[in-house]
């Protein structure tokens, strides 16, 4: 799979060598010029994550900007409004996460969004323990985490 992004990012480099102009856009054409070049190639092989983690991590990182904005601009207006709108509560979260990288990516992920801290973890590495500043519905909070952060993480990672 290293080799496959290798190739990809050589490519890629390619693509903006020839074009001669240094520009994200370019970037990105030449990488997605490339990653349509190497599925070609590799369509009878065998090992296909590559070609299913990469659309999978743009899904995850478009996902990860979309909440970032979304809690900036609900820590925003609460802000900037006189009255308060946070119920800060703390909630037990169940992880399926199991390796210690899942569970510190995660970690590190869900703290990056305003509104959420992590603030410890299980003994047994079972559960994460979150600070929410807008805690309206546990039970929400937490299908939105597994729906939303976690199912996607796990999913690129295994």
């Amino acid at each position: 799979m290293i080799k496959q992004f290798l190739m990809n990012l050589l490519l890629c480099f390619i693509w903006i060598a020839l074009t001669g102009s240094m520009y994200y856009l370019n970037f990105l054409f030449g990488f997605l010029l490339g990653f349509f070049i190497l599925w070609i190639m590799n369509i009878n092989e065998t090992d296909q994550r590559y070609f299913y983690r990469v659309p999978k991590t743009a899904g995850f990182v478009l996902y990860f900007l979309y909440e970032m904005i979304v809690a900036n601009i609900q820590v925003a207006y609460d802000v900037i409004t006189p009255k308060y709108f946070f119920k800060p509560g703390i909630i037990r979260y169940p992880l399926n996460a199991r390796t210690d990288f899942e569970i510190n990516l995660l970690a590190t992920i869900i703290s990056l969004t305003p509104g959420t801290l992590i603030l410890d973890i299980s003994n047994d590495k079972s559960a994460l323990y979150i600070h929410v500043m807008y805690l309206k519905d546990k039970d929400k909070f937490i299908a939105q985490l597994k729906n939303g952060f976690e199912r996607r993480l796990l999913e690129i990672i295994r």
